[in-house]
C-alpha cells in the first residue's frame, strides 16, 4: 500500500549531528554497520552484546535460500499466518530482498550451518510450506549473529557507542524530532544529544508478561516514547505467545525452539495423548497461535503439557540443540529420553510503531526497525523465523535512506532531570502477573476493563515504571477495542472474525485510540 507519510523522498533538514540508533539487538547493530560511512551515535542501556532478545533467538532466519523455494512461496506462507492483516507490500519486500541480507550476514563471517557438501542446512518451522530455515549452531542463531555483529561495530570507525545511556524521551520541535534525553549511569547524570533523525531499535514487550521468553526488561518503552512524541502505533494487541517454553519455574522461561518441532517432536497431554491433530490439519506445525492456544488448552485440562522429541531427535538431541539442551539439563531433563514440559510464553510483538517500507514513522525524522516497528509483514500472526529477517531487510532499507543525509559531528547537552527516579521498572511484577491472566492467550471485556483500571491506578515509582505502564496500557486499550478473534488476538466474548481491520493508537486530545480498515484514515491526525 502507499502509505501517507511515506513520498519516496527524506527531506534533508541539514545537519547538526549524526543519526543516533536507540538499541544494540541485531535490528540496531546492523542498521548502523549499514550506515558506513556516514556517522552513527549508537545508545544502548546495557552493554553491547551483552544484552537484548535477539541473543535469545533460537529458531533462525526464514529465506527462500534453496532451488525447491522461492520468495513467492515464502509471501504465500507469510500472508496465510498473518490472518489477513499482512501487508503484501512490505511483506513481498521482506521475501524478495531477505536472500540478500542472508548473504551479507554470511559475508560479515556469520558461521551458519552447512551439510557435508557445502551448502546451508534448511529446516522448516510451523506453518512454512518448505524447508527453508536457515540456522547457525543448531539453535544459537540469535547469539552467533549478535557475537559477529557486535564485534564489527566495535571495529567500525564510523559507529560511537555509548552503553549504560537510558533513554526516556525523543524531544521533538514544531512536531519534528531533535533529538533525545537518557540517564548515563556511569556518570549518574542526564545527558541529552541533538538529532534530526533517531531510529529506535529498542526490542519487544514481553517483559510485560509474567511468563515470557524475552528478558524481563523488555517491556516496551520504545513504544511509550514514540507515543509520546506523537508517532502513530498499530496492532498493539497483537502479542504473540510462543507455544513451547520450557516450563521448569524460570522466570523468564527458556525456550524450546520451534525447529524441534520441525524435527519431527509431538505435543502430549498429562496422559500421553497428542492433542494437535484434532486441532489443525498440521498438528504441531500449525500456525503459532493455533499451537499456543492447544498447549494451553491440554494443560487446563490434565494439568501439564509435554514436548515429546525421543523418537523424532533422540541421541541427537545435545548436537542438534544446545541451547535448549542445557536448559533441560540444568533442571534435571534429559531430552533424549524423557519429554520436556512446556507452557506458552508471551514471546513476539506482531505490534509496534508504525512505518512505512523504508523504516519512517508518521513523525519526522523519527524510524523504527526490529521488532518495535509494525513494517505489516506480520499481520495477526508472525510466521516463524521472519522476525531477525525483518530486523536486517528494513533496517538495511532505512539506512539506505539515512545514508543519504547531509551528517556532521554530534552535539551532546545537558539534560532536564525525569520527575521520578531515572531507574528500571520497580512495580510491575503484579501488573505482569494480571497481563497474563486477562490479556493473555483468551481475553474479554471484563477481564481487560478491570486490568485497565488496575494499570491506570497503579502509581510508577520509578522513571522505568511509568514508560512501562504507558505501553501496558496501550496495549490493553487496543486488545479492548478490537471486538473479534485473529491470529493472536483471541476474544472469548467475540469469537467471529470480522473484516480486516487495523487498529491505530494515536496521542491526541479527544481520545488514544481509533480503529479504521486503512491506514490513511489518520492522516487527519498527524
Amino acid at each position: 500500500m502507499s502509505w501517507p507519510w511515506s513520498t519516496g523522498e527524506v527531506t534533508d533538514r541539514g545537519g547538526n549531528s549524526p543519526t543516533i540508533i536507540v538499541g544494540a539487538g541485531i535490528a540496531g547493530l546492523y542498521t548502523a554497520l549499514a550506515m558506513a560511512p556516514r556517522p552513527v551515535l549508537l545508545v544502548t542501556a546495557g552493554r553491547v552484546g551483552h544484552g537484548g532478545s535477539s541473543r535469545w533467538a533460537q529458531g533462525g532466519l526464514a529465506a527462500a535460500m534453496s532451488l525447491e523455494d522461492s520468495p513467492e512461496l515464502h509471501l504465500k506462507d507469510t500472508l496465510a499466518a498473518g490472518a489477513g492483516l499482512v501487508d503484501e507490500h512490505a511483506a513481498r519486500i521482506l521475501c524478495t530482498e531477505g536472500p540478500d541480507r542472508i548473504e551479507d550476514l554470511f559475508q560479515l563471517g556469520v558461521p551458519f550451518d552447512r551439510d557435508g557438501n557445502g551448502q546451508l542446512k534448511l529446516g522448516r518451522e510451523a506453518a512454512h510450506s518448505r524447508d527453508r530455515i536457515v540456522h547457525v549452531g543448531g539453535d544459537e542463531a540469535g547469539a552467533k549473529i549478535m557475537e559477529v555483529l557486535t564485534e564489527r561495530a566495535m571495529q567500525a570507525r564510523h559507529i560511537e557507542i555509548r552503553e549504560r545511556t537510558i533513554v526516556h524521551r525523543i524531544t521533538t520541535h514544531h512536531g519534528e524530532v531533535s533529538g533525545i534525553e537518557a540517564w548515563d549511569a556511569d556518570r549518574e547524570c542526564f545527558v541529552g544529544f541533538a538529532a534530526w533523525n533517531v531510529v529506535l531499535a529498542t526490542g519487544g514487550i514481553g517483559g510485560l508478561y509474567a511468563v515470557t521468553t524475552n528478558p524481563l526488561y523488555a517491556q516496551g518503552h520504545g513504544l511509550a516514547m514514540a507515543y509520546e512524541a506523537g508517532a502513530q502505533l498499530r496492532d498493539l494487541e497483537f502479542v504473540q505467545f510462543h507455544p513451547t517454553a520450557i516450563d521448569i519455574g524460570q522466570d523468564p522461561a527458556p525456550l524450546a525452539t520451534e525447529a524441534i518441532r520441525g524435527e519431527g517432536a509431538t505435543l502430549h497431554d498429562a496422559h500421553g495423548r497428542r492433542f494437535m491433530p484434532a486441532l489443525h490439519p498440521d498438528a504441531e506445525l500449525a500456525p503459532r497461535d493455533v499451537v499456543a492456544r492447544g498447549v494451553a488448552g491440554a494443560i487446563a485440562s490434565t494439568g501439564e503439557a509435554f514436548l515429546d522429541a525421543r523418537k523424532a531427535i533422540g541421541p541427537k538431541f545435545r548436537a542438534k540443540f544446545p541451547t535448549v539442551y542445557e536448559s533441560c539439563m540444568a533442571a534435571g531433563i534429559d531430552p533424549a529420553i524423557k519429554p520436556i514440559p512446556v507452557a506458552p510464553a508471551a514471546h513476539y510483538h506482531m505490534g509496534g510503531i508504525a512505518t512505512d517500507t523504508d523504516g519512517r514513522s508518521t513523525v519526522t525524522g523519527l524510524w523504527a526497525v526490529g521488532e518495535c516497528a509494525s513494517t505489516g509483514v506480520h499481520g495477526a500472526n508472525r510466521l516463524a523465523s521472519n522476525s531477525l529477517l525483518e530486523a536486517l531487510v528494513f533496517g538495511q532499507r532505512a539506512a539506505d535512506v539515512l545514508r543519504g543525509l547531509a551528517q556532521a559531528p554530534r552535539t551532546e547537552f545537558e539534560a532536564a532531570p525525569t520527575v521520578l527516579p531515572p531507574r528500571p521498572p520497580v512495580s510491575m511484577p503484579p501488573i505482569r502477573q494480571a497481563m497474563a491472566g486477562q490479556c493473555g492467550l483468551l481475553r474479554e471485556a471484563g477481564g481487560l476493563s478491570t486490568l485497565l483500571d488496575r494499570i491506570r491506578e497503579t502509581l510508577p515509582e520509578t522513571e522505568g515504571d511509568r514508560l512501562s505502564l504507558l505501553t501496558a496500557e496501550l496495549i490493553v486499550e487496543a486488545a479492548l477495542a478490537r471486538t473479534e478473534s485473529r491470529g493472536a488476538h483471541s476474544r472469548l466474548d467475540y469469537p467471529e472474525t470480522l473484516p480486516p481491520m487495523h487498529t491505530m493508537t494515536v496521542r491526541n486530545e479527544d481520545a488514544a485510540l481509533v480503529l479504521a480498515e486503512d491506514i490513511q484514515a489518520y492522516e487527519v491526525l498527524k
